[in-house]
Parts: C-alpha cells; structure tokens; sequence
C-alpha cells in the first residue's frame, strides 16, 4: 500500500465527498470601465490574460500595470482564488485555470476577459492542491461543457456553478502536490531537454529559412539566392477577410475547421482553399498556419485569398512566417489582428521557377521539427500524455459511500 492509500485509508476510507462549485465558493469578473490609457503609466499590477491561459499557478513577478482610482470599486485577487478565461474558440479551450498560490502584500487585479473563484472557506483546499485539479482531464471536460457559442465560445458562469470537485482531506491534498510537484519538476527537466534539441533544431531551420527568404541589395537591386526579386505588398497578393460561421466542431464533417491556431472542429462546407490561416484574435492573435485543401476558417481566423498567378500560396504562407506579426497585434487585455495591417506588410517575390524550389525545401524541413507523429516532437508529445495520465489517477477519488 502506497503512502496516498494509506492516507485515504486512514482519513477517507468509505469515499471522498463532492460538492458543487456554487456552494463551495463565489465567482467575481476582473476589470471594468477601463480603456486603452489605464493600461498606460498605470499603478496597479494585474494579471493577463495570457498570464492565466499559460501557467497553473499565476506568475506574480509581472511587469503588466493598469491605473486604478483612489476611490474606484474594483475586484482584487486573493491568494488562493482560482482564475479562469472566459471564452475561447473551441469549448475545450474555454476556462483554463490558474491559482494565485503566493500571499501577496500588494493589491492585485485580474483582466476582464477572465474571472475569478473565491471559496467561502479556504481551509478547505491547498491552493497547489487547487492548480492541479482545476488543470485535470475530467475537471476539463466538466468545464467545457459550460461552453456555449457560434463565432466564439464563452463560459456560463450559470452551469460553471454545477461543476462537481472532490473534497479530500488535506493530508491527502498535501501527498498528492508533493508527488505532482516532484514529477512536474522531473518531468519539465526531461522535457526541457528534448524542447532544447527540437529548439535548437527549429533555429537550424529557421536560420536556413531565412536565409532562403531574405533578399539582399546589389547594385540597386534586390537579389534573392542569386534571383532577382521584386516586392509587393500583401495586399497585392492576397484577399484578406475575417473567417466566419459556426466553429462548433461538427461530427463527420467533410472539411477541416481552422480556427487561430489549427484545427478545432470539421464542417459540411468550405470558404478556403490551400492557404495560410492567421490568428485573428487571442492567446494565438498573429500565428501563421498552413490549412491544406479545402477548409473553413472560422471568425478567429483570417482568411487568406490569393489574388494572382504570379505568387504561389505556399511560398506566400513561408514569407508570412518570418513576419513579426506578434509585434504588431493590438493589445489591452487581449491581442488582435486587423487585415488593414496585413495588407502594408512587404514580400519579395522572385520567378515561380525560384518559388517552387524554395517550397520544396521548406516543406522538407518543416516536417522534420514540427510533424507530432514523428521524432522529437511526437516524444514531447507522447510525454505529456503519460504526464496527464499519471496526474489524473492521482487525482481520481472514489464519491463517499453511505453506510
């Protein structure tokens, strides 16, 4: 018998109870009435939104600021409150947790595309017990199916209340994070590793692309690979409009639905066709993916339509990828993407003949660092799986059975 079998032996033998959210605790939303100048010169720290979406317990050695009122009425976070998104483009995505596990002096607020949860009793839970939970599997397909939406999803704080979470004995709790954190930590190392290889790979890749890429001036002209190259803006090349329509993923769909960030869903009809898709708006605001064949592109997306014969789609999408579009997304709270900015950005484009090759370089690189099926990549991936399985068995506990 292992030390958490003792512990549930000696302290919760007949089960662990389960109680609804709404009665464990209260919901509160983040900033209100701010516009883009509050978050200038500001005087309060408060946590972003991507500072929730990336990390299970909130970073608080942060440099994001916003200007609160001597007198103004603002919901602050509490060391052990638990934050989460409020909307996303897929339901799985919705509601990502983070928890404030440091006691902090100083006043601490919360963007408005998030909310918060507050227990009513924190003796209940150890906030580090709280940043696995709310990370788990079957915690995550509760919290999706809060979700409801057509161009974007949002969380209903009504079902969110309904959410079952099991109420172990502390020393459970406690067993529990010092073996995750343990393995956490063992396994960041492990996967710290092979992401330096692949990394180092990936600049290997990139370097190369960008040598492929990047034109140089010679005697008044602009040399690419020893090809003459002319430039054009984007809008001279492509179309560009915001997706649209459903993103609920539907079942037996014929295409594939691209959202910010690849695939989340399929559909019975297709607006795209062999193009790049570019994040419109969120965590993913400005990436660049390749959607094959036909497909739709949802609101979060950017449509990518190419307007001449002279330019292939692929070599276009290479060349949006050594953009900095990241750089140039619009943000308070939450990152966007406007086609009118799109449509100013430069390309050199050189003969098809020249295009061609260069694609077909590319494509071979690009699968070697980033195809999840095989090499590095597939075992990063095949690593956080064996992660999330071993981190759900801990935290699997059987209801209370009455006597």
């Amino acid at each position: 018998m292992n030390k958490i079998e003792q512990l549930i032996q000696q302290y919760c033998p007949n089960g662990v109870e389960y109680k609804k959210l709404g009665e464990l605790g209260i919901f509160y939303g983040g900033l209100t009435g701010k516009s883009k100048t509050d978050f200038q010169n500001g005087n309060a720290k408060f946590i972003t939104y991507m500072n929730v979406y990336s990390n299970i317990a909130v970073k608080t050695n942060i440099n994001d600021f916003v200007r609160i009122g001597e007198n103004e009425n603002q919901n602050r976070v509490e060391y052990g409150d638990v934050l989460f998104t409020g909307s996303s483009e897929t339901p799985d995505e919705c509601g990502i947790s983070s928890v404030l596990t440091e006691n902090i002096s100083e006043p601490l607020y919360l963007n408005s595309f998030c909310f918060g949860f507050r227990l009513h009793d924190k003796e209940l839970f150890l906030p580090d017990f709280l940043k696995y939970l709310f990370r788990d599997d079957k915690i995550r397909k509760q919290i999706a199916q809060t979700a409801n939406g057509v161009t974007r999803f949002n969380v209903s704080k009504k079902r969110f209340a309904k959410i079952l979470i099991p109420i172990p004995p502390l020393p459970v709790q406690q067993e529990i994070v010092n073996i995750l954190d343990k393995f956490t930590e063992l396994e960041a190392e492990l996967e710290a590793e092979l992401e330096a290889e692949l990394e180092a790979r990936r600049k290997q890749y990139e370097y190369y692309r960008n040598q492929l890429l990047t034109p140089v001036e010679v005697d008044g002209k602009w040399l690419m690979n020893g090809v003459e190259v002319e430039w054009q803006e984007l809008k001279e090349v492509y179309e560009f409009k915001y997706g649209t329509g459903n993103t609920i993923p539907t079942v037996g769909g014929k295409y594939p639905v691209y959202g910010s960030n690849g695939i989340v869903g399929t559909h019975y009809e297709y607006n795209s066709e062999d193009a790049p898709v570019i994040g419109h708006i969120g965590a993913y605001a400005g990436i660049v993916n390749w959607a094959k064949g036909k497909h739709f592109v949802t609101y979060n997306g950017i449509i990518c339509k190419l307007k001449t014969e002279q330019v292939l789609s692929k070599y276009a999408y290479y060349q949006l990828l050594v953009q900095d579009f990241l750089s140039m997304a619009h943000s308070a709270s939450q990152p966007f993407i406007s086609y009118g900015m799109l449509n100013k950005v430069q390309i050199p484009i050189p003969p098809l003949s020249e295009q061609e090759r260069i694609v077909e370089i590319l494509d071979k690189f690009d699968a070697l660092v980033n195809d999840i099926s095989v090499g590095l990549p597939a075992e990063i991936e095949a690593r956080r799986k064996q992660y999330n399985y071993y981190r759900g068995k801990l935290l699997d506990f059987q209801p209370v059975v009455s006597n």
